[in-house]
């Protein structure tokens, strides 16, 4: 007789962002009466505490996910509504030192309900909370059946009684109580979409029976080591013969950063208009960007193929490239050393690129995926608007790559200004690179300035004054330097200042368009601010 062995139909695992279109299309099937998530939202779940988040996969099919997060008990007792204790539902108020894991999403597929995908989820979770020593778990969860008894309970916690005693039913809450959970309270307007509920959701809590609740928790977040080495080439604009003398050049500054070990190479905003010097002669601004937007493609194989020669992550700075509508954006190629290709389009294009280039804006912006974690790029002047770095660090990034371009120490300086106030509001690492020399013959390339840096957060685990590694202004060359990604973890948890967690989402937050207008209506008056030369950087 011979034995055949199968693979087991049912996994339940962590949570990896690999997973995040699986988890989006699952929650789509399960709420079809609530607004999904977006992938980015996903993200910044898994990466604000992958430990807290799990998915269930059967039959390679997703059938199940749960988020959560650490959070004091004081904070998550109180009366509060899902969009505040979530960070706007990209999980970003994660205490590390919380005491109780706070569950903010739990879903399964009602096409396999009945098979207990959910008591196996709380499973892991318990298993989590006995691991870390943690006080239990708390969530608000929905009370579906209490608009169909408003009349005979105007209050909702007298209805969670009922419920609770068994003098009526509610699927939601009599499977949480059957699950060894205890109601406690009940939250009013925590969801308001939640049309079945009225915006209500019971608090429901369990607590860990191997923990004495007699003494406090006290949790501290370890001094540890996460380094990733950083290099930002400051980049002179010069003449070459060829795109292969270019590359060339460009290939030059990987081979030096990766000779050091760098994980991250970063390159200035439009390095590529070094391109337009061979010429035979000066184009419009109009005709100089449409010849730059045919380099597109062997621009992003040179540095996609030099990324996985060399082992490292290159930052391609900025690139004008032709979008599928027909317009013209300008595009951070990242290429990753495993292979992967992103694009991160500049959100504000100054007033000079749309008066004299006619480069539009993009309509997104999120974290990307790196084997040394989550990375942003802000490309210059995008820079200066804040709600774009809180978006990419409440998606996880750490690290802020800005690649620009600036004509004088003014426009430098704001960039440089904004970029540090981006590193100390969301206690992460941002890293600039600019062009510096001059092309007389090229449009936006008279003059540059540049001092191209690693900034900081401004606390005890950095450096003095902000500044992680500063390179001399305009002169071409590479500043490198190593951070320690697990200091933003205790700056963010223990620093002087959490800006992060001190955040008042019960007073605002910052809401992002989830479908953007396709169609953009042009401009009828030339901004008056426009020049004859320099991008107007920052």
């Amino acid at each position: 007789m011979v034995r055949q062995n199968s693979k087991a139909r049912l996994e339940i695992r962590a949570a990896t962002p690999d997973d995040v279109p699986g988890i989006v299309a699952l929650v789509k099937r399960c709420y079809k009466d609530l607004p999904t998530y977006t992938p980015g939202e996903v993200r910044g779940q898994i990466n604000n505490y992958p430990e807290g988040c799990f998915v269930a996969v059967l039959d390679d099919q997703y059938v199940g996910y749960c988020a959560s997060m650490r959070i004091a008990g004081a904070l998550a007792m109180t009366q509060h509504s899902w969009r505040e204790i979530t960070g706007a539902g990209y999980g970003s108020r994660h205490d590390p030192n919380g005491e109780w894991l706070y569950g903010y999403e739990m879903c399964v597929d009602p096409e396999v309900r009945g098979s207990r995908i959910g008591r196996r989820i709380y499973a892991e979770r318990r298993s989590l909370v006995e691991r870390l020593d943690l006080s239990g778990i708390i969530f608000a969860g929905r009370m579906p059946n209490y608009a169909k008894y408003r009349k005979k309970f105007a209050d909702p916690r007298a209805y969670l009684a009922a419920v609770a005693a068994g003098e009526i039913h509610d699927p939601v809450i009599r499977f949480q109580l059957a699950n060894g959970f205890e109601a406690v309270d009940v939250m009013e307007d925590y969801l308001p979409s939640d049309a079945k509920s009225l915006g209500n959701a019971a608090l429901m809590v369990w607590r860990n029976p191997y923990v004495d609740h007699d003494q406090p928790k006290k949790f501290r977040v370890p001094r540890g080591v996460e380094s990733v080495r950083i290099a930002t080439c400051q980049l002179q604009a010069r003449a070459v013969a060829n795109f292969e003398e270019f590359i060339s050049n460009i290939e030059y500054f990987v081979d030096v950063a990766a000779g050091y070990q760098s994980d991250f190479v970063v390159f200035p905003e439009l390095f590529t208009l070094q391109l337009l010097s061979y010429e035979p002669q000066e184009l419009s601004p109009v005709d100089a960007i449409a010849r730059l937007t045919t380099y597109t493609p062997e621009i992003r194989k040179a540095l996609a193929d030099m990324a996985m020669r060399y082992n490292i992550n290159i930052i391609g700075g900025s690139h004008p490239t032709l979008a599928d509508d027909g317009d013209v954006q300008n595009v951070s190629y990242i290429c990753l050393r495993n292979g992967a290709v992103h694009e991160q389009e500049k959100i504000h294009p100054t007033p000079n690129e749309r008066y004299w280039w006619n480069i539009k804006g993009g309509d997104s912006i999120d974290a990307i995926q790196t084997d040394c974690g989550p990375i942003g790029v802000l490309i210059c002047y995008d820079s200066e608007f804040p709600e774009l770095a809180r978006r990419l660090v409440d998606q996880g990034a750490r690290i802020i790559f800005t690649p620009f371009c600036t004509d004088s120490r003014q426009g430098y300086l704001r960039v440089r200004y904004c970029c540090q106030a981006r590193a100390i509001e969301n206690q992460c690492f941002v890293v600039m690179s600019g062009n510096v020399g001059n092309l007389p013959n090229v449009h936006n390339m008279d003059v540059q300035y540049a001092q191209s840096c690693i900034l900081t957060p401004c606390d005890f685990p950095f450096a003095r004054d902000g500044i992680a590694a500063e390179a001399t202004e305009n002169v071409e060359t590479m500043t490198i330097s190593e951070v320690n990604l697990a200091d933003l973890s205790w700056a963010r948890a223990e620093g002087t200042v959490r800006n992060l967690a001190d955040r008042r989402f019960d007073l605002y937050n910052v809401n992002w368009n989830r479908h953007p207008v396709q169609h953009r209506r042009e401009l009828a008056i030339a901004p008056t601010s426009a020049g004859k030369h320099g991008p107007g950087g920052g």
